[in-house]
């Protein structure tokens, strides 16, 4: 988070120019690099930022966009050159007796302020201090943040894959996207969509969407990972004498399949290959079908004899 320049220059949000430029004074005497040869590095550092938040302090209009966006997003809006253009720091130094005249007080600061140091200290590298001292509180190119969304799709969707078109709120419009949903997802399973989600700060790049996908509940399968089954009821006397019936697949065709004779409740047919592909795999997994037996609760009066035999006869 961006440092408060009021706090830098410990001023109050109400400071008229006349405190804010006596604290500078104050602080540009106490931190000076040429005060500190013993602490030459911290000074800089703090002599660069006190110099920063005057520049913005002292300008009325600079310190009206300040108050109104916060130290934050103030430093990403406006660049070093705009922070310091028109700031003339020259003669509060001069007086301070740091010896700068008018010139290019910019080979100094990096930034557009005038004046012209009369020391004999190096240029370049008062240049290259505060130029280092500015890359580091400069705000950074930082990547937006993430978008979370979920989808609910049908279980022949997740068999095939599919397409699907969202639309997502972003500064106060709508995007629309198309999104690939692959074949043979899992229900819960997060797709990561890169570049979707919310603008970066500072020029930095966009964030992802996350899309978690949830299938629906079928009517007719019941999926356990890449297998699916299906339950078809038979009657008593085809499972005792064995038969043929139509299955029902995902991709909508219909099977037959053949039931042995004396097959027992519950038991499972397999067909292979009839399941869900796996996910970003080849092959796919099997179809199930699950036979129950029905068993009637109201027999005719020759159905019961029937049974009745069939009971005298050991079955």
């Amino acid at each position: 988070m961006a440092e408060d320049y009021y706090s830098i220059l410990g001023v109050n949000r109400n400071a008229g120019i006349d405190e804010i430029k006596k604290a500078y004074r104050k602080l540009a005497l106490k931190y000076h690099p040429d005060r500190n040869p013993s602490d030459k590095k911290k000074a800089e550092e703090q002599f660069k930022k006190i110099s920063e938040a005057y520049a913005v302090l002292s300008d009325p209009e600079k310190r009206s966009q300040y108050d109104q966006f916060g130290s934050e997003q103030f430093n990403q809006r406006f660049s070093r050159e705009d922070i310091f253009r028109g700031v003339d720091l020259s003669e509060i130094l001069r007086d301070l007796g740091f010896g700068f005249e008018g010139g290019d007080f910019s080979r100094i600061f990096g930034f557009g302020t005038r004046g012209r140091r009369t020391r004999a200290r190096s240029t370049s590298q008062y240049e290259d201090v505060f130029s280092q001292q500015y890359d580091k509180y400069r705000p950074q190119p930082q990547k937006g943040e993430d978008v979370h969304y979920s989808m609910s799709i049908t279980l022949e969707d997740a068999a095939k894959g599919v397409e699907k078109k969202i639309s997502l709120p972003y500064a106060g419009k709508t995007e629309s996207i198309n999104v690939k949903i692959p074949a043979g997802i899992q229900s819960g399973q997060k797709l990561r969509v890169p570049g979707k989600g919310h603008p970066g700060a500072g020029g930095g790049p966009r964030g992802d969407l996350y899309l978690t996908v949830n299938i629906l509940p079928h009517s007719a399968f019941e999926r356990k990972d890449d297998d699916i089954y299906i339950n078809v009821p038979i009657k008593y006397s085809q499972a005792v004498l064995g038969t043929m019936v139509d299955v029902p697949t995902l991709n909508g065709s219909v099977k037959r399949v053949k039931v042995p004779s004396g097959i027992q409740d519950g038991t499972k047919i397999r067909m292979k290959g009839f399941g869900l592909p796996h996910f970003q795999k080849s092959g796919r997994g099997d179809q199930y079908v699950r036979i129950s037996i029905i068993v009637p609760k109201n027999l005719t009066p020759k159905q019961a004899d029937l049974v009745r035999k069939m009971a005298e006869e050991g079955l």
